[in-house]
């Protein structure tokens, strides 16, 4: 891409967001400094699922979530988990999450979801494709897998993909057996999105990217941004010991935007769910993700072994990670391999905080109120799956372009108070 524009822009964040963003932005000919206290991709973007789950377009907020709740909370190695020392700080965010179980806005989220899920793999391929990285994308789809649900069910879930236009095919239990003959014969059916992508090593994939950032003059800076005050020309950045300055600031900071963007009057719902993840040594014969139904878990071959993922945990990001939800997805993922002697020590445990809002979108594009001030954040579940779509949406409106799609949906105002939103608020001196 041809050089446009010199200013300087400070990215905060080494997720796969803010190397994504960082790196096209670099390529517009910007001069950018990724900011990240932790290195580079430490967070969710080194432990996630590898997953590029483009067929992810239904939010979470699914109106039939709504009677299984309860007794999902209060099973502590269940799918869905509140610690109680967090529920009350956790109830905001659930009452709006119930809200966006209504019709209307579930059939608006949906919408904005598809729109990014469907740029999502073409981003990638655009911007791999530009530094000779194709091979990172292993293009196989991938299965979602029943073992008891009724047919009918499957039927209809099956339809409301090829609805949205989803690339699906329901297999039965012998097509199931063809592609993955490791497989328990317990399956009995399967979705297979054919348009699905992984990642044998996401870690590596995001160190691939910020080397290419750094290849084209791109700055890494292990600093920890405490605070962003606007001042009459530019941003000052800063923690305990120095103070950074930018003419445009763009926040991907993930679970941690929050605390970012509230002193410039931007209230915003984010919370964390907190994800595990155990890794065997060998991926047992698997060549493409493989999530259950059922089991709410999903396992990944990787260039290390298998990845065995999955959960949520709402218990914010300073408790320590909870062994026992990781070790809880063995005796599943034993289950859904055939004449497996898988161990009940893994190789690794992990736990991340994924960064979530209730509506399930996003914030991405300028703040309302604030010139040069960028935001991209809130991923959820699909950081990885919307990394470079969201760079290319980011790198857009900061050169003052149209972006690909309508931003609206994933503005920062749709949390925003109306006293936060009515004028232009003062300058930070």
């Amino acid at each position: 891409m041809a050089e446009q524009n010199k200013q300087q822009i400070a990215v905060v964040g080494a997720g796969i967001i803010g190397i994504c963003c960082a790196l096209n932005l670099q390529r517009a000919g910007f001069d950018v400094t990724l900011y990240d206290e932790n290195g580079l991709a430490q967070g969710c973007s080194k432990g996630n699922a590898g997953h590029f789950a483009t067929e992810q377009i239904f939010p979470l907020a699914h109106p039939s979530l709504l009677k299984k709740l309860p007794g999902m909370l209060f099973n502590p190695l269940g799918p869905l988990r509140i610690d109680w020392r967090y529920i009350i700080q956790a109830l905001p965010w659930f009452w709006l999450f119930t809200k966006n179980m209504r019709h209307k806005p579930f059939r608006a989220n949906t919408l904005a979801l598809k729109a990014l899920n469907k740029r999502a793999i073409t981003a990638y391929e655009n911007l791999l494709n530009e530094f000779n990285l194709a091979s990172l994308l292993t293009k196989k789809g991938s299965l979602l897998t029943f073992e008891a649900t009724p047919l009918s069910q499957i039927n209809a879930m099956y339809s409301s993909f090829l609805d949205q236009g989803i690339a699906v095919e329901l297999l039965n239990a012998e097509e199931v057996k063809i592609l993955e003959p490791n497989l328990s014969d317990t399956i009995k059916h399967a979705l297979l999105f054919k348009d699905v992508a992984h990642s044998v090593d996401p870690h590596l994939f995001c160190l691939n990217l910020a080397d290419k950032f750094s290849a084209l003059g791109g700055k890494f800076c292990q600093q920890k941004i405490t605070s962003i005050k606007q001042t009459q020309s530019t941003y000052a950045l800063s923690n305990d010991e120095q103070t950074f300055t930018a003419d445009k600031v763009v926040i991907a900071a993930g679970a941690w935007s929050k605390s970012l963007v509230e002193p410039f009057g931007y209230k915003v719902p984010l919370d964390t769910e907190r994800g595990y993840h155990c890794m065997l040594a060998s991926n047992y014969g698997l060549s493409r993700p493989v999530a259950s139904a059922e089991r709410s878990f999903i396992m990944t071959p990787m260039s290390q072994g298998l990845r065995v993922a999955g959960t949520v945990e709402f218990a914010g990001t300073e408790r320590k990670m909870n062994n026992k939800r990781a070790l809880a997805l063995l005796p599943n993922a034993k289950a859904m391999l055939k004449n497996s002697a898988i161990s009940l020590q893994p190789s690794s445990v992990w736990m991340g905080c994924r960064p979530s809002l209730p509506d399930s979108l996003p914030v991405i594009g300028e703040a309302p109120y604030h010139p040069n001030l960028f935001f991209a954040f809130g991923h959820q579940h699909l950081g990885l799956t919307q990394g470079a779509i969201t760079s290319e949406l980011i790198t857009a409106v900061c050169l003052r372009r149209r972006a690909e799609i309508d931003l609206k949906p994933y503005c920062i105002s749709r949390f925003s108070t109306q006293a936060a939103c009515s004028s232009q608020l003062p300058l930070a001196q």
